[in-house]
């Protein structure tokens, strides 16, 4: 199992430290968008912030992935960001389908293997 989670998070960590850097350093040209897509990253970019917020939260997850530093809070940080990676490739692109159940399952994994981490957060008083 310790095994297993070294390569799941080490495998999730490169994903999103290689998303977000793409993105923020706009290494590769953004290909053309049409319809619900481009009307939701023209919706993104205009708010000035939220992009880069998600990429930086990607970038700092990431790093705490491939570091093997503060995992069971980056496994929280990202669950949102994972989840709607997830959503919106099962509504509005299908095709990127498989990379969003990878990361799902992945951050599933994560945060059960540290499971022992959230006792408190979750424990009723």
């Amino acid at each position: 199992m310790k095994i297993a989670v070294i390569i799941v998070r080490i495998l999730m960590g490169l994903m999103f430290l290689f998303a977000s850097i793409v993105v923020l350093f706009k290494l590769v040209p953004q290909p053309e968008l049409k319809g619900d897509v481009k009307t939701f990253m023209e919706g993104m970019q205009a708010t000035g912030y939220l992009l880069t917020l998600i990429k930086v939260t990607e970038l700092v997850c990431g790093i705490a992935f491939i570091s093997g530093r503060f995992v069971p809070l980056a496994t929280v940080v990202i669950f949102p960001i994972t989840l709607n990676i997830l959503l919106w490739h099962a509504f509005r692109a299908p095709e990127g389908l498989v990379v969003g159940m990878l990361l799902m399952l992945g951050n599933l994994f994560l945060a059960y293997a540290y499971r022992k981490n959230y006792v408190t957060l979750v424990a009723a008083k």
